[in-house]
């Protein structure tokens, strides 16, 4: 038999805020690479909503912008480095 585990302690933490929600003035724009790169990993992969803290819709909009910079060739499909 094990020894008894401790419960497993839930943590949940405050819900992050949309910032295109809360700063009006940020837009998502294809054309702007410097600010979609917060929204990727350093794989080159999207970044899920649950951990950007960004909203349904402009979670949508995020996807459409990345995904139309890389076929402009202003962002990479995955990462510089080949493992």
């Amino acid at each position: 038999m094990k020894p008894a585990e401790p419960a497993r302690q839930r943590r949940f933490g405050r819900r992050k805020v949309c910032p295109f929600c809360a700063d009006k003035t940020l837009y998502i724009d294809y054309k702007t690479p410097s600010m979609l790169k917060r929204f990727i990993s350093e794989r080159g992969k999207i970044v899920p909503r649950r951990i950007s803290g960004v909203c349904a819709m402009h979670q949508r909009a995020l996807q459409t912008a990345i995904k139309r910079a890389r076929i402009v060739a202003l962002m990479p499909y995955s990462s510089s480095t080949a493992d």
